[in-house]
């Protein structure tokens, strides 16, 4: 997380400044107070905590930053480094390693062993043994987040998310794995 996950959310914070340090927050938003989530309820990334706040039933903004700092803390309880993953990894130790990416994505470039998360592969991991490690991860982290979440959820007790995804493992892990960018139309 950055400085001011770190430090302090204040109602001035914009939104999207907010989404910058905790990837997590649109989800938490949306599972306590139903914001964020789809159009009838969207925020601009301009809007600050305090005006979001006032214009969904006046919802006391410390409240709502008291709520996203725990949210934080449980997304940091899920989240492992790209040094840890290696790790890990390297150690022999059974993981099921899942890339939440498009097709197009895991089919340029993908880590060593990882599956694409399909609609198949995903009820065969409903099925399997939902204490087994799992690392999940995406581009840049926040989508893996979320899939995390999911994960545990539905009752999985060993899931991972690689932070800042395969970038992140591209600039500390293996230089090898090309970066790439998205471009959205």
């Amino acid at each position: 997380m950055t400085a001011i996950a770190d430090s302090l959310i204040l109602p001035d914070t914009t939104m999207g400044a907010l989404l910058e340090a905790m990837p997590g927050a649109r989800r938490a938003l949306f599972a306590r107070y139903h914001i964020g989530g789809c159009a009838s309820c969207a925020f601009s990334m301009d809007e600050t905590v305090a005006q979001v706040c006032a214009r969904n039933e006046n919802i006391d903004p410390e409240e709502m930053i008291a709520h996203l700092l725990a949210s934080g803390e449980e997304d940091a309880r899920m989240s492992l480094s790209p040094a840890a993953a290696a790790d890990f990894l390297k150690s022999g130790a059974p993981v099921r390693l899942l890339d939440v990416r498009s097709r197009e994505e895991f089919e340029a470039v993908a880590l060593p062993g990882a599956e694409l998360m399909t609609q198949e592969k995903l009820q065969a991991l409903f099925q399997s043994d939902k204490t087994a490690p799992v690392i999940v991860y995406c581009h840049t982290g926040a989508r893996a987040l979320d899939t995390a979440a999911y994960l545990i959820g539905h009752g999985f007790t060993d899931v991972k998310c690689l932070t800042g995804g395969i970038d992140a493992w591209s600039r500390e892990v293996d230089a090898a794995v090309p970066r790439y960018r998205l471009e959205m139309d």
